[in-house]
This record gives structure tokens, C-alpha cells and sequence, in this order.
């Protein structure tokens, strides 16, 4: 039964990608960037098995602060891309470097499986809530549940498996939403805890 278990789980595959920097703006002096994460998976431990939400820098800091917190220091967190004081919204090559440690950070967050339990970490994954809201409902303080907030996030979306796929489309995408992340520029397949990863760079379109 042990190596049954097993089995399925080297089998479970969850590809997440970060992209499409955006620049939002809380005023007319202060803006930020955020990212879009896109989820598809076939693991058992998501609700949703394709999912696409934005953040930004200091949610994924928030998010590594709540699962080292909740893990009880079981298992050490990978790290994320170091906060640069000298960080600039028009540098494209600093906005580069910091969504590929983002993504680097997330393909091995999901390797673990203790962390694969955690609300908090699906709630960052596939939800549209903010952090205290977040906060809330991983501890029971909300109206609805953890599967609740994942599943009135966003809309069905789609993956291309293939370049042919993406040619063949190309001109439908150009209407569809960004959310529908319709064209990805890295991908990369995490495998469950205890199986190999595999990363595919797919051409710029």
C-alpha cells in the first residue's frame, strides 16, 4: 500500500508559471508591480486543477513568513529573491530577475507535501483575496470556506500543449483575457515531493 501511495503521488504533476508584470498604482506617487501566477495541475491536493491570480512582492513575503510559521520550523524554506532597496519599475532586467527567484520560489515551495497542506498556500495560489482576508479564512474567521474562496476566484481556463497548439490560436488569444494566460513565456512542471522536475522554456511569441 506504501509504494502505492507513493506511485501516486511521483505521479501528481503541478506546473506554475510567473508573468505579465504589471504596474498598479495606489496614487499618483505610489505604484507597485504585481504577477500573475498560473496553476495547472493534476494533483488531488487543489481544488481547482487550472488557475490563474496576480500578487505582488510582499504577498509572497507574507506567504513564506505564514508556512515557515505554520510548519513549525519542519521544513526550511526555499528563498525568495532579495528585496533591493535601488529596485526599479522600469528596469526590465532587475523585474526579470525577480519573477524567475518568484517562480523559483514557488516550484519549490510545491514540492514539499506538509506544505501542500497548508490553506494559506492555496489560498495565495488560487484566490483573489488579500492578506488579512487570507488570514481569516485559513483560520475559520470567515463565511466561507478555504474551497469556497478558491473556487469563486477567476474563471475555466486553458492550457496550450504544445507550440502547435499556441501557432494554431494565436489569433483567438490576442481577444481573450490575460487571465487566461493564454501564452507563457517559461513553464515548468513540478512533480510532487520525491519525483524529478522537469523545466520547459517555451520561444518568446
Amino acid at each position: 500500500m506504501r509504494g502505492l501511495a507513493d506511485n501516486l503521488v511521483n505521479q501528481q504533476v503541478i506546473s506554475v508559471w510567473v508573468r505579465d508584470p504589471r504596474m498598479q498604482k495606489n496614487d499618483f506617487w505610489h505604484a507597485y508591480l504585481d504577477y500573475e501566477i498560473c496553476l495547472h495541475t493534476n494533483s488531488l491536493s487543489f481544488t481547482r486543477k487550472i488557475s490563474s491570480v496576480r500578487r505582488r512582492y510582499s504577498e509572497f513575503v507574507w506567504l513564506k513568513q505564514t508556512l515557515q510559521k505554520n510548519s513549525l520550523l519542519m521544513v526550511k524554506l526555499p528563498k525568495l529573491p532579495p528585496k533591493n532597496p535601488f529596485f526599479s519599475l522600469n528596469n526590465a532586467k532587475q523585474i526579470t530577475e525577480r519573477m524567475k527567484g518568484l517562480q523559483r520560489f514557488l516550484e519549490l515551495t510545491l514540492k514539499s507535501s506538509l506544505l501542500l497542506s497548508d490553506s494559506c498556500l492555496h489560498l495565495f495560489l488560487q484566490s483573489d483575496l488579500i492578506i488579512d482576508q487570507m488570514e481569516a479564512c485559513a483560520a475559520g474567521r470567515t463565511h466561507y470556506t478555504v474551497e469556497q474562496a478558491v473556487l469563486r476566484c477567476g474563471r475555466a481556463l486553458r492550457r496550450f500543449h504544445s507550440l502547435d497548439d499556441q501557432q494554431e490560436n494565436q489569433s483567438e488569444d490576442r481577444e481573450t483575457s490575460s487571465s487566461e494566460c493564454p501564452v507563457f513565456l517559461e513553464s515548468s512542471s513540478v512533480v510532487a515531493e520525491g519525483a524529478e522536475t522537469n523545466v520547459v522554456v517555451d520561444p518568446a511569441p
